[in-house]
């Protein structure tokens, strides 16, 4: 399938670098394709970005069939463009449509395709320290057709977002809550997809913890509501006794390129990271005997979120000192360094464009 390229006429005014911020402004392009049963993927094409033309009967406005992905691009000193491991999200799309029952994707050609568009609007990528261009592939039903059946037709699609930096202000330790309400997923269900409903369903248990002070959310499992899952965007990690420990995957979490790379990454360094299960009584417990060093999220958007409290119940747990840990800055320093072009790239993650 060749790739059709229609470029715009009309070039948008770019916003200053420094009143970037995330997910508001978009590029100049846009990459679709199509899908009809019996046919597969067709009619690639890199077009203005602009509207899409939806019947109101089209499944995923009733039935919620779509998954999407996360992704930036970064210019390096010497003006390069670089990706950071784009295999790893489209292997992982495939994977939630698997699971959400979406036709597999030809990963080979979506990354040529989202090279191509990002080549095309690589004058979009902000240059200013902490900024990327954000990419987000999706994929949704668009069958005409009121009823609850695997969809026959889908569109997928790339746009594309350069955003400012995650800290304003510099790296900052978060507050977060731990949720003893609200069930993000359980075993069997949708948590291990990147899909819409599982951020949708997260809404309400955002807007409770916020007016308790928090920013995010600690989700434990859904069912004996016990076992530390994963921050509301993010993976977890605890630095317990010089052991990075972090929730293992049990169909209940996304798996996370970043969760994935700061693991292989520690390990690369010699580092014993210990997937497991571990109960926020464990947690507690290792708290008041004074064996947490230190404690962070993971994720594409921030890369690496310092904890500096953890809210449970009517406690508050602060972890060193509400400032931020060694490892965490350190591994923050050395992953969006590799991604700028900055630090050497030993792991062979970085894909140039």
């Amino acid at each position: 399938m060749e790739i059709k390229i229609v470029k715009t006429t009309n070039l948008k005014e770019k916003t200053k670098e420094d009143a970037l911020a995330f997910g508001v402004h978009f590029t100049d392009h846009m990459f679709m394709m199509d899908y009809t049963e019996g046919i597969g993927w067709h009619d690639a094409t890199i077009m203005p970005y602009g509207p899409i033309e939806l019947m109101p009967s089209s499944m995923v406005l009733h039935y919620a069939q779509e998954v999407f992905e996360g992704l930036k691009a970064y210019k390096t000193p010497n003006g390069e463009t670089q990706l950071f491991r784009p295999q790893e999200n489209l292997k992982r799309m495939n994977r939630s449509n698997e699971r959400m029952c979406i036709p597999q994707i030809d990963e080979d050609f979506v990354l040529e395709a989202l090279k191509t568009l990002v080549k095309l609007d690589e004058n979009w990528i902000p240059n200013s320290p902490g900024t990327s261009l954000y990419i987000r592939p999706f994929v949704f039903a668009t069958d005409p057709f009121i009823g609850v059946r695997v969809s026959k037709q889908y569109k997928f699609m790339i746009i594309m977002s350069p955003v400012g930096s995650y800290y304003k202000g510099g790296m900052a330790p978060e507050r977060i809550y731990v949720e003893d309400e609200y069930a993000r997923t359980v075993r069997g269900g949708t948590g291990e997809a990147k899909c819409g409903g599982n951020y949708a369903g997260g809404l309400a248990a955002q807007q409770k913890v916020s007016t308790k002070g928090f920013e995010q959310i600690l989700w434990l499992d859904g069912v004996e509501r016990k076992y530390i899952e994963e921050v509301g965007t993010s993976n977890v990690f605890f630095l317990i006794d010089d052991v990075f420990v972090t929730p293992s995957l049990s169909g209940t979490i996304l798996p996370g390129i970043t969760r994935k790379s700061v693991i292989e990454l520690l390990k690369h360094w010699g580092k014993t990271v210990a997937e497991r299960r571990i109960t926020i009584d464990e947690l507690y417990e290792a708290y008041q005997q004074g064996r947490i060093q230190e404690a962070f999220a993971t994720g594409t958007a921030a890369v690496i979120s310092p904890i500096g409290t953890l809210g449970w119940k009517d406690i508050e747990m602060t972890f060193n000192n509400g400032e931020i840990g060694e490892y965490a800055q350190k591994i923050y320093d050395t992953l969006y360094g590799m991604q700028t072009g900055n630090v050497a790239d030993q792991l062979n993650w970085i894909v140039k464009i």
